[in-house]
Order: structure tokens, then sequence, then C-alpha cells
């Protein structure tokens, strides 16, 4: 098998059994050795390009993005993440490489654009008519449970430690806390995207499969 196939290793199955379909989606090379990637069973020995291209017919409204000024290693989780709630597009902003172990190969079925500043990605937002939803627990944030997510919009995450830049708060539309009850003094940005995107699912998203 090709390493496109073989370092995505989680759960799989062996060759298929039986006369081949004949659907041009299905992969000759899954087909004959097994298809031990990380997918859902409808997308099982299909193309990673016709995986990508079934993603793209249902993919959600909202964006993410994500402040890469320290080779942040929560990146990797939040595009795991998108790709798990189908957003439109993972949006990187700041260093253009980032630590890709985290999403366990789910970047290849999910669309990343990268920007160098926050105000090239602030410039992309607005002329998409896109709203900026920060998500910090800063000063002056409200409740994320209190507020329902505008459907089309960017959900803004910033760095490990620090959170949002000064420049990406400048360039939020609005601004959400994630609400705690223990001792630490915030979740990491993996966890939090996670919960923000679940928000948006609740409030947008008919249940999968329906």
């Amino acid at each position: 098998m090709t390493a496109e196939y073989v370092d995505e290793v989680e759960v799989g199955v062996g060759p298929w059994p039986g006369e081949w379909p004949t659907d041009p989606r299905y992969d000759p090379e899954l087909l004959a050795h097994g298809d031990r990637r990380n997918v859902v069973d409808r997308y099982r020995y299909w193309r990673r390009e016709a995986v990508v291209a079934d993603l793209d017919e249902r993919r959600h409204d909202f964006h993410v993005a994500i402040e890469n000024w320290q080779h942040d290693l929560n990146i990797g989780t939040v595009v795991r993440n998108a790709n798990a709630f189908l957003a439109a597009e993972v949006h990187i902003v700041g260093r253009r490489r980032w630590n890709r172990r985290g999403a366990m190969v789910t970047d290849r079925y999910q669309h990343v654009r990268h920007h160098e500043t926050i105000e090239d990605f602030a410039g992309w937002a607005r002329v998409g008519g896109l709203p900026v939803v920060g998500i910090d627990n800063l000063p002056g944030s409200h409740p994320l449970e209190s507020v329902t997510l505008p459907q089309r919009c960017v959900l803004l995450f910033g760095q490990e430690g620090p959170g949002l830049s000064d420049g990406a708060r400048a360039a939020c539309d609005a601004l959400f806390s994630i609400a705690q009850y223990g001792s630490t003094r915030s979740i990491n940005a993996g966890v939090a995207s996670g919960i923000a995107m679940h928000a948006w699912i609740r409030a947008h998203a008919a249940p999968p499969n329906t």
C-alpha cells in the first residue's frame, strides 16, 4: 500500500471479498489490499478524492480559524474536530507550517487555508460576509451557553496560553466564553474548538444520515 494509506492506520477492513464494484469512486488498490484508514463505513474503499467530493456536497456554513504564531500543538486537534463536524474550511493564521500529528490524517479530507496575518484573515472574512466569532475567556465575553451562533460565521481561536492576540480580538464581531467550573484557568484550544463547533451543530444541523 502507498504511504497515503499506511500512516492513517486506526481501524480497517481487509481486501474486498468477491467481485469488485464498478463504481469509479472505489480505489483498486484499497479493494485489493484492504482499507485501514480511519473513515466511516460509507467511505470504505473509496478514493480520497471521491470522499472529499462527497463531503463537499454536504459541508456546513461555518468556518474555523486558529492563530499559529508558536507552532501550537492544538491545531491538529482543531482540524480533526473540523472534519468531524464538517466545517467548510479551516484557516491557519500566522505560520504556514503546523503540527499535523493531532489531525490523524483528517487534513486530507478537510480544506485548509493559510493567512499570513490576522489582517489578511479579517479581510477575507469581510469579503465573504462572514462574522468573526472569537472564542476565549476574556473580560467582556458573553457565555457561549446563552447564545445561538450565527449560521454563517468563522469561529476564531487563539494560541494555547495567551489566547486570542490583540489583533484577533480587534477583528472579532462577537466574543464568547465557555463556562468552566473547576480550578484551571482555561481549557486548550483543541477542546474549546470541539465545544464551540458542537454548539453550532446543535443550533443549525440536522442529525447525521437523515
